[in-house]
């Protein structure tokens, strides 16, 4: 990371082949599509180089901010998403009223996806990761631990902390 830091592209040539396929991942499980998985981790490789000199070790190792990146970039996808659908049905008013019943349920469905990504972008990157790996990737503690290098019981902490933070911003919300 030293040398990635310092400009070094044949560094960062190597951080990325050790840490794209973790990467993708993420995006794919949270965007449910390769090609719009494939631009969210390219734009989050991006992201990473210009901001290279802001990493800190002692927030996190390499791979839990790389995939912090591509966590908020695939949250930003999947917010332009929901703006754009909410845009179309609201130009399809004739459509939306002749079905009010499923209308209500996926005016619930994506206001509780709001919810939950306002929660989200409101934690820790590295409790926001581990819950976002967890619950859009259905990985298990410790495939997260091995993603990320870190001890289980650390993840494990990480995500109790993480929820418990999420159901009182719920709360607050309500």
């Amino acid at each position: 990371m030293v040398l990635v830091v310092r400009g070094d592209a044949g560094a960062f040539e190597v951080l990325y082949d050790r840490h794209v396929h973790a990467a993708l991942g993420l995006a794919t499980q949270m965007c449910r599509r390769r090609a719009i998985a494939e631009e969210v981790v390219q734009e989050a490789f991006l992201s990473f180089w210009r901001s290279r000199g802001h990493f800190d070790r002692r927030r996190g190792n390499v791979r839990a901010w790389v995939l912090g990146i591509v966590r908020n970039r695939a949250i930003d996808v999947l917010r332009q998403s929901v703006a754009h659908d909410l845009a179309d049905a609201n130009r399809q008013v004739e459509d939306v009223l002749e079905a009010s019943e499923l209308t209500e349920q996926e005016v619930g469905r994506r206001e509780g996806a709001r919810e939950l990504l306002t929660a989200l972008g409101c934690l820790p990157p590295e409790q926001s990761c581990v819950i976002t790996l967890a619950y859009y990737g259905g990985y298990s503690h410790t495939e997260i631990a091995s993603m990320l290098d870190t001890p289980v019981g650390t993840i494990k902490g990480r995500m109790r902390l993480g929820l418990r933070k999420m159901a009182v911003a719920g709360a607050d919300l309500r």
